[in-house]
């Protein structure tokens, strides 16, 4: 008799990364009727034969761990769809422009429950975490475009592409594809004038001579 295959820890099931999705597979099911809350949490959570200890282990932020984990399945969904897609054979704005356009299409496949967890981060007190989510949807889009930047230009472009992408969710969302396509086209334009706008540009000159000014004050030199 030949042995099992046997699982390394790495290869293994997580637990809680598998309950997380089953869980959010249940709140998808039930967030049309019941919005996106705690109280959606809890009834996606008894579906899925959890506690409320185990609620607490899970998601110690609530319905907003919940949310991120919607927005991750996106990212993850739309980054698989992109596979599809060869970045090198695109232009810039090209690439910025499908990727944000298969962005949107990742979410509307659940957009009934989309619709209810972007009311929720449209809260105030939600707003951080919107922002985060953006900027980390920003940095995988920018990534699969094949952006290498590690200096300022590395935060500039996921700061400006986050910018595009929180209305353009919203206006995909509530208004559309139509409509949200038309504001992406727009906003790259407005991109690509600024990349030219600040090309050969030196941004580091102000923090140099800042940095030369303190020192020389530092060490009692003429200024």
């Amino acid at each position: 008799m030949t042995d099992a295959p046997h699982l390394s820890n790495t290869e293994a099931p997580d637990w809680a990364d598998r309950m997380e999705q089953t869980v959010l597979d249940a709140a998808i099911a039930r967030a049309p009727r019941l919005g996106w809350n705690s109280r959606l949490l809890r009834s996606a959570c008894e579906a899925s034969g959890l506690s409320e200890g185990d609620e607490e282990l899970l998601f110690p932020n609530g319905a907003r761990d919940l949310a991120a984990l919607l927005s991750r399945r996106h990212d993850a969904r739309a980054l698989a769809a992109l596979e599809q897609t060869p970045a090198a054979t695109l232009k810039m704005r090209e690439r910025i422009a499908v990727s944000v356009s298969a962005r949107m299409e990742a979410g509307a496949a659940d957009l009934a429950a989309t619709k209810r967890c972007a009311a929720f981060l449209a809260l105030p007190t939600n707003a951080d975490l919107g922002l985060s989510l953006a900027w980390e949807t920003a940095d995988h889009l920018w990534r699969w475009a094949g952006d290498t930047a590690t200096d300022w230009n590395h935060y500039s472009k996921r700061t400006i592409l986050s910018g595009i992408l929180i209305p353009a969710l919203t206006l995909r969302w509530f208004d559309g594809r139509e409509k949200a396509e038309a504001f992406v086209s727009a906003r790259i334009d407005n991109v690509m004038a600024f990349e030219k706008w600040k090309a050969g540009k030196d941004f580091e000159r102000p923090i140099r001579k800042a940095t030369e000014l303190l020192s020389r004050l530092r060490y009692g030199a003429k200024v």
